[in-house]
């Protein structure tokens, strides 16, 4: 606010004064806005300022209950205000950047005031308050920019994640970290754990745009991990370094119209050349994440010693189109194709055949990160609850004096709580853990997991929307952010597999290591 506008003092008494139509000036949240030549540019039509009592009022409780306070920052309305309410102080303030939740539940519990937690240490606290105003300043802009049209995120974002070694976190601990600089010295390589990609994960999420938080190479955290662990050194060389720098883009491309959790059902095929030197690949995919914008694809074939991954690059024979999704095409969501493309046999990750142990080593991390995900996606959806049901007036009441929302807001705490709390017992055994142990102890847990708390966060939705009424199917103002939740949460439940899916592996793992002599 400028300093001559909020040096000019106005006492409700001046104000009550400009109440009609050519002559408008309301309050809203200590601040006095003159309104006289935007009635009739007002969204919701002039009768709102002119025939609801607002004109020459304080008019804070009408707004809010139509409004979310980010209206008031924007340079078309903000200049608006003529000065501040004399003795009134402002409500609602803009949190600055990094800031963290005063919400109940806003934050998990290691992150709020007077509670304890024996997972984090202080260099977790550190790259969460770095992270978050990364994200508040530069990602989240960009987030509801690219959400609202379409387009993939900025390579200045992409960019300025690069600078602090961002991508490279996102792929977990791990000797692709060595000898990097991760957010200017925060954490070193040696200490980063599964915790600090955790705390990443989910700033992220902040940004409340499904779509956008995959297109913010997604395909990466999926498609770059059978690369680092099956690929050649010289594959490696030539790949990694660009990927992580954000210069070059990577996608996992295994599921197809006919075989989405049926690995084995593959029609993709690749055969090698006369001379032994390439695969001839043909067939296609469909759903791939970053697709649209990938310049390589870690490909499931199937091959004459069974399934194979192989590395491909984007060039002849190779194309790709954009399916329309119920989120935002910025997650580049993509129909692939490949039409006798070359693939020099160097390109192979793991054995000709064993692309099962490439594909299996890969499941439980992309499965944690989607559970990072949505465990805090949901607590952003608490927090709007919450935000919501105590401005909002029904019956002349607080909404929260409701006790059937206040019923709802108990069970949508509650999941959200159980989900982050055994998140955070499962992270902890992985940094105990060898990769070969969470291979063999984890797949279950995981995948118990990862059904849970999608199946949670359907509920929550669901919820949400009842309690934002019309606005939570709204795709703008109040209950944009639960519109969304609601219109996109379907993707947790099937990317990384279905519920119905992992539900069945977690039993059949358990089952695995059921003692032999157990006896009613």
């Amino acid at each position: 606010m400028a300093t001559n506008v909020a040096s000019k003092t106005f006492t409700l008494e001046e104000v009550a004064k400009h109440n009609k139509p050519g002559d408008l000036w309301v309050v809203v949240d200590a601040k006095v806005y003159n309104l006289s030549r935007f009635v009739d540019l007002h969204p919701g039509g002039a009768s709102v300022l002119l025939d609801a009592d607002v004109a020459g009022q304080d008019a804070t409780e009408a707004f809010f209950g139509l409004h979310r306070h980010e209206v008031l920052l924007k340079p078309q309305y903000a200049r608006l205000q003529i000065g501040v309410l004399d003795g009134a102080q402002s409500v609602v303030s803009e949190p600055e950047p990094g800031a963290r939740s005063m919400i109940p539940y806003g934050e998990p519990t290691w992150l709020s005031d007077g509670y304890h937690s024996p997972y984090y240490r202080d260099s977790h606290r550190a790259l969460q308050k770095a992270t978050r105003i990364l994200v508040d300043e530069f990602i989240y802009p960009d987030a509801q920019d690219r959400e609202a049209d379409g387009k993939r995120p900025s390579q200045s974002v992409i960019d300025k994640m690069a600078e602090v070694n961002l991508h490279a976190m996102r792929l977990g601990p791990g000797k692709h970290l060595k000898g990097r600089v991760l957010m200017n010295g925060i954490v070193t390589p040696e200490e980063f754990d599964y915790f600090h990609e955790l705390v990443v994960t989910q700033e992220f999420v902040r940004c409340g745009a499904r779509g956008y938080g995959d297109g913010l190479l997604a395909g990466k955290v999926i498609g770059l991990p059978p690369v680092l662990n099956f690929g050649s050194p010289s594959l490696q060389a030539k790949i990694v370094p660009d990927v992580l720098a954000g210069k070059k883009f990577i996608c996992l491309a295994v599921s197809e119209a006919h075989a989405g959790s049926d690995v084995f059902g593959l029609q993709t095929h690749a055969v090698k050349s006369e001379d032994g030197k390439f695969w001839i690949v043909n067939g296609a995919k469909k759903w791939i994440t970053n697709g649209t914008f990938a310049d390589y694809f870690t490909t499931g074939c199937k091959t004459d010693e069974g399934f194979t991954v192989l590395l491909i690059e984007r060039g002849e024979g190779v194309a790709t189109k954009p399916i329309k999704t119920s989120y935002s095409s910025a997650a580049g969501t993509a129909y692939v194709t490949f039409d006798n493309v070359k693939v020099p046999v160097e390109n192979t990750l793991g054995e000709d055949g064993g692309g099962i142990f490439v594909m299996l080593s890969n499941f439980n991390h992309e499965r944690w990160v989607m559970c990072c995900s949505t465990a805090r996606s949901q607590r952003s959806v608490v927090e709007e609850c919450l935000k919501w049901a105590n401005q909002r007036k029904v019956f002349g009441k607080p909404l929260i004096a409701q006790a059937v929302v206040r019923s709802k807001l108990a069970s949508m705490i509650a999941r959200c709580e159980s989900v982050q709390h055994w998140l955070e017992n499962i992270t902890h055994q992985m940094n105990n853990m060898s990769y070969r142990e969470q291979a063999q102890k984890l797949a279950g847990p995981i995948a118990f997991l990862k059904m849970y708390s999608t199946r949670c966060a359907q509920e929550t939705a669901q919820d949400a929307v009842q309690i934002f009424g019309g606005r939570g199917i709204t795709q703008s103002g109040m209950g944009k952010f639960i519109e969304h939740y609601h219109r996109v949460v379907p993707f947790d439940a099937l990317l990384g597999g279905a519920e119905d899916v992992l539900a069945d592996l977690g039993v059949r793992q358990a089952m695995r290591d059921m003692p032999k002599n157990a006896r009613l």
